[in-house]
């Protein structure tokens, strides 16, 4: 007897998974040691019935969506990803800092009442906006193209600060983009009206040269640019109402989406 319940303790260590050759290595053992067969096979009858009622049982107690569980896709599957915290949090960023800049420079005359503190501020702000751009290759972008509307710049020919009040630009000044065509042009509204065209040549994912073609005086007296009239452009931040770029002399150049269909 003693014998009988060390080894069904050592059956039992096997819990509910224990196989049926287990269960009958154990009656060979018990024949062995004259334990009663018939006695053994009374208790694995007992156990087995005690065994079905607990997985029946199981069975009615688990919640019907149990198997419905088990058999449901995944909600994330690999390679989607949804947005995190971080890119939320970049995209706030990027607002506020354009409202930051936009206040900054809006009293500023495009530059042209900007004292050296003022452009110590708008760079800062700039220098910020540009490492939250989000368009690491504008030049294969659709959101380069259209007519931009200049609201901010430090260069002194664009500004007029050589000339004379009553000649400086008071209107508008747009820039027009042609991405795929590699085109360019910039008109200036009153008093003057002039536009330049120009040719873009890519020198990498947001850099290009531009060699001038054509100048218009007043808007209709065009005069052929020489191959000298060139410089180069690095646009370091665009999205869809902003665009950033900065000019070979060191110049900065800011802008606003004005039309988006429009052309040189």
């Amino acid at each position: 007897t003693c014998m009988e319940g060390s080894l069904m303790q050592r059956i039992n260590l096997f819990d509910c998974r224990t196989p049926l050759c287990f269960e009958q290595a154990a009656l060979d053992v018990c024949q062995s040691h004259s334990i009663s067969t018939a006695r053994l096979q009374a208790q694995h009858k007992s156990t087995s019935s005690t065994s079905s009622t607990m997985q029946a049982s199981f069975r009615s107690t688990r919640p019907a969506h149990t198997s419905r569980l088990q058999t449901r896709p995944m909600a994330f599957l690999p390679g989607v990803s949804l947005p995190s915290f971080s890119t939320k949090n970049k995209i706030g960023e990027r607002q506020r800092r354009k409202e930051q800049l936009l206040e900054l420079v809006a009293p500023l005359k495009r530059g042209l009442a900007a004292t050296e503190e003022d452009q110590q501020e708008v760079e800062a702000v700039v220098q910020r906006l540009e490492r939250l751009n989000p368009t690491p290759k504008p030049l294969a972008s659709p959101l380069l193209n259209g007519r931009w509307k200049l609201v901010y710049t430090t260069s002194e020919s664009i500004l007029g600060t050589n000339k004379l009040p009553f000649l400086r630009p008071s209107g508008p000044i747009y820039q027009l983009l042609d991405g795929p065509n590699l085109k360019a042009a910039n008109r200036e509204t009153a008093p003057l009206f002039n536009q330049v065209t120009a040719k873009l040549t890519p020198l990498s994912n947001n850099k290009v040269a531009v060699q001038f073609e054509t100048f218009k005086i007043a808007g209709f007296i065009p005069i052929t640019a020489p191959p000298s009239a060139k410089g180069e452009l690095t646009i370091t931040y665009l999205d869809e109402e902003m665009r950033i770029s900065r000019g070979d002399k060191g110049n900065l150049f800011v802008l606003l989406m004005d039309k988006r269909d429009d052309r040189p």
